[in-house]
């Protein structure tokens, strides 16, 4: 029997198989980096190891390190959670030639599934060797890992070398293998996999299918099970290619394996994931399982039982980011001042109030999960719930699962991986409530009166705030003073509270709870900021600077680029890496490259000036550079798929 588990990972995941030891019984080791010193998994565990540094590649892999904490710690069990080292088979022969139980699949069984390049062999599906016009659009992936890291359309020939290298450069940082492949790229293809728990007897279950079409650079957003409108013949076919797949390599333990299905229905085969997966909480409600329960049990020598249980219901997942989707997905960083979601809704993080959210790793900050008896019961209650979700903190991506989840697209189960490529620019653009910038200067006014402030007994000017809305634009707020409380034009002023303001417009009265970070105000759903009423005139920077979006590393400059080289517009100059994704920074217009500060390996910290680039004009104004394109896909801590 298993006493002790470490966990080998951190945040959300550490924190879910945390949860399931504990009800069974079973004390909990956590490792962690200098980052997470005081993470919520390293504050949840029975016991906690160090491992110096806080780079992934120093720390949460390395698995020489992450042995000794669990001999150190008296652990009797490794979980390797998903991403980092979970689908890697020299770190499961690691533990248990370190005499520990290993709860995962056999690491012959990784082996031959961890490359994409033999799993497909194993499959029947060969990648494309050469690629000529009539193949394109292609896809660049990674032979190990996943998390869309290493993962490349490509619709241009003459693209595919760039990419290629691309893709090798990314895939050897984020897996220590630079090994790629090129396969077909399928239009509008739905990404649907299936869900295997096997044990050592010999029985596989297949616990359904998921649907994982919505995605952003390859990587997963909203997940749903079962995948809705799968034939019957479909599903069978799915579930017969999943079971072969699991016995051909004498897999035990839980895992996916992962299509791509074509509009006329033909599934091509993914890969195999040996490991759990990021949205393996959709599964387990419509089942009603518990999947780390059933691994430790696997791993523990017990046997499943002959057929699954049946499946009730439909399940959705959103998984909330701290991320701007219209800038490029660009990672957000700062305190989490509050996250708290309705009853009812399953909450997975790796984060509480107060947290801070840092830059050397994956930006999720938590899943939300539904269930209900229907798929349009599931999916009104999630997003139902993240309305009404008390999301204070850096912007997320709180808005754009709403209104993904609300599309008619979504609604009507009509979704493929194209999606945010066709919706994006309607889905990001900022409708803020009009009346939050009001609310918030009302209740701030409420807070200051507790402190002295007064209404005057004679005409007066008007009391002015200025705040910042979603996307940039700034608005003015104007009211009044009067003996009977503040008024403001065709505003109807009920109820004003540090915390509390109620409106009314045409007979229609509205709350609005607001919360204060210092400059930072929530109203609602709306993320304002506080600027001052006399804002500095002079500039910053100089015309045409490039400025860091984020805390990040340099991780590259374009080869040969130096100070009065001539640059074309969107020519990459830089490639920023922060929180797992690498952006590129490209050439905001065509010009001279006047100064270059950015060096390789350099920190830097949001706002820092990175480049200067002179137009053929002369005119540029200063950017920040959070828009621009950012090919390189998450890490997801390696989970995406």
């Amino acid at each position: 029997m298993i006493s002790t588990v470490l966990v080998a990972n951190r945040g959300e995941i550490a924190c879910r198989i945390f949860r399931t030891c504990r009800a069974q019984g079973i004390r909990t080791v956590a490792v962690h980096s200098d980052a997470d010193a005081t993470a919520l998994h390293t504050r949840l565990a029975d016991a906690a190891v160090r491992l110096p540094g806080s780079a992934s590649t120093d720390t949460y892999l390395r698995g020489d390190l992450i042995v000794k904490a669990a001999l150190a710690a008296g652990a009797d069990a490794v979980h390797p959670g998903y991403g980092f080292l979970s689908e890697n088979a020299a770190f499961a022969r690691a533990v248990t030639d370190a005499g520990l139980t290993w709860i995962g699949p056999p690491p012959e069984a990784i082996e031959a599934m961890a490359s994409k390049t033999r799993a497909k062999k194993l499959m029947g599906a060969e990648p494309l060797h050469e690629v000529t016009e009539a193949d394109l659009p292609v896809l660049v992936k990674a032979a190990a890992g996943g998390g869309g890291r290493g993962m490349r359309i490509v619709r241009r020939l003459a693209d595919l070398d760039a990419e290629l290298a691309a893709a090798r450069a990314e895939a050897a940082s984020a897996f220590g293998d630079g090994e790629v492949f090129v396969e077909p790229y399928v239009e509008h293809g739905r990404h649907v996999e299936v869900q295997l728990l096997a044990d050592t007897h010999g029985t596989v279950w297949t616990l359904g299918t998921r649907d994982c079409s919505l995605q952003r650079r390859h990587q997963k957003v909203i997940e749903e099970a079962p995948a809705p409108g799968l034939t019957d013949t479909l599903t069978r076919e799915l579930y017969e290619r999943s079971v072969r797949a699991a016995r051909a390599v004498d897999y035990t333990g839980a895992g996916t394996v992962e299509f791509l299905v074509a509009p006329d229905g033909t599934a091509h085969f993914l890969e195999m994931n040996t490991r759990l997966q990021v949205e393996h909480p959709v599964t387990e409600a419509v089942f009603g399982v518990d999947l780390v329960a059933l691994q430790l049990r696997v791993a523990e020598g017990h046997p499943l039982g002959p057929t699954p249980p049946d499946p009730h219901g439909h399940a959705v997942e959103a998984r909330l980011y701290a991320e701007d989707p219209a800038a490029g997905w660009a990672p957000q960083t700062g305190r989490l001042h509050r996250l708290a979601v309705p009853d009812g809704i399953r909450l997975d993080t790796g984060y509480t109030d107060g947290d801070d959210i840092g830059v050397h790793y994956d930006p999720m900050l938590a899943k939300l999960v539904a269930h209900a008896p229907t798929r349009a019961e599931a999916v009104r209650r999630l997003a139902g719930a993240l309305e009404r979700a008390a999301v204070h903190g850096p912007v997320t991506n709180r808005d754009l699962l709403l209104r993904s989840l609300r599309h008619e697209e979504f609604t009507s189960a009509r979704v493929d991986t194209g999606f945010y490529d066709r919706h994006l620019p309607a889905l990001t653009t900022p409708a803020p409530d009009p009346l939050a910038p009001l609310a918030a200067a009302l209740a701030d006014a409420a807070g200051r009166s507790r402190f002295g402030g007064a209404w005057r007994n004679v005409p007066s000017g008007p009391q002015v705030k200025r705040y910042a809305l979603p996307g940039g634009e700034e608005t003015e707020v104007r009211y009044h003073h009067t003996r009977t409380g503040p008024r403001a034009d065709g505003v109807h002023v009920v109820h004003t509270a540090p915390g509390l303001v109620v409106l009314e417009t045409d007979g229609v009265r509205r709350r609005y709870e607001v919360a204060s970070y210092g400059d930072e105000i929530h109203v609602g759903t709306t993320r304002l900021t506080a600027l001052p009423r006399f804002p500095d005139p002079a500039p910053q920077h100089a015309p045409g600077s490039l400025l860091a979006p984020m805390p990040g590393t340099v991780v590259r400059v374009a080869e040969g680029l130096t100070e009065g080289a001539r640059v074309a517009a969107g020519q990459p100059l830089l490639w920023l890496e922060a929180m797992k994704m690498e952006h590129r920074i490209t050439a905001p217009a065509t010009g001279t490259l006047t100064s270059l500060h950015a060096v390789t390996g350099q920190q830097v910290t949001v706002g820092s000036l990175l480049a200067v680039v002179t137009g053929s004009q002369g005119r540029e104004e200063p950017r920040a550079v959070r828009g621009a394109r950012n090919r390189a896909p998450s890490h997801d801590e390696g989970a995406a798929t």
